[in-house]
């Protein structure tokens, strides 16, 4: 897709529980801006479908396996997910109501919509970290897409998901042989590591293949079971 110079257009601008969001038009592109910090675009989204596509690999034929999606971001992940009839429940945390206003009402609906009017999708307005370390449901994925990575965290808070005891939570909302993904912006040796000391099994990081620069890469554990 072409790169737009144009100065960005903001489309919508909302002060949430943790800050500022924004929605903008760079060309053609929507991007989503959170307290200054770019978060993603609609630019690609081959690192988000690769997010669900090992999750769901790594389950092994499971059947109609659930998933919870941290972050609704763009809505690459959902689509793709809600895209695949191998997949049973599907659900979505999302903090930041501008952003599920932006896909139920607003440009993004164009990415989302046909997954938002499935009936195994299910939208959560409240905190992944919250959620994560209250919930009593369970489920067989987890993929997580909140920040920039588990080194590159959009607010303070989330840092603990990518702690010991934020590891341990996730891994207390995944059914035995349940797998966590977690999207990143650049490889984290460092939280393979931090997996791998949590318990999690068959650790390893997917890279997303790119001409130049870091690559994305989606970081995978199995719970034991």
């Amino acid at each position: 897709m072409p790169i737009s110079y144009d100065i960005p257009e903001v489309l919508d601008r909302r002060e949430g529980p943790h800050g500022e969001v924004v929605l903008r038009r760079h060309g053609e592109l929507l991007q989503i801006i959170a307290n200054g910090c770019f978060l993603m675009d609609t630019s690609d989204g081959r690192s988000e479908r690769l997010l669900m596509d090992v999750a769901l690999a790594a389950l092994d034929g499971r059947p109609e396996p659930g998933v919870l999606i941290g972050g609704l971001g763009v809505g690459f992940s959902l689509a793709h997910a809600a895209a695949d009839a191998r997949w049973g429940r599907i659900t979505v945390v999302e903090r930041e109501r501008a952003i599920v206003d932006w896909h139920h009402h607003g440009p993004l609906s164009a990415l989302s919509a046909p997954a938002l009017a499935d009936p195994r999708t299910e939208i959560l307005e409240t905190d992944l970290v919250a959620y994560v370390n209250e919930t009593s449901n369970t489920y067989d994925a987890l993929c997580l897409d909140i920040d920039n990575g588990p080194d590159w965290t959009v607010t303070e808070g989330n840092g603990g998901l990518y702690s010991a005891s934020g590891l341990a939570s996730c891994a207390r909302v995944l059914r035995p042989g349940g797998v966590l993904a977690v999207w990143s912006a650049q490889p984290s040796p460092e939280f393979e590591g931090s997996l791998r000391n949590a318990g999690f099994q068959g650790v390893r990081t997917e890279e997303v293949p790119v001409a130049r620069g870091v690559p994305d890469v989606v970081h995978l554990g199995v719970r034991p079971g």
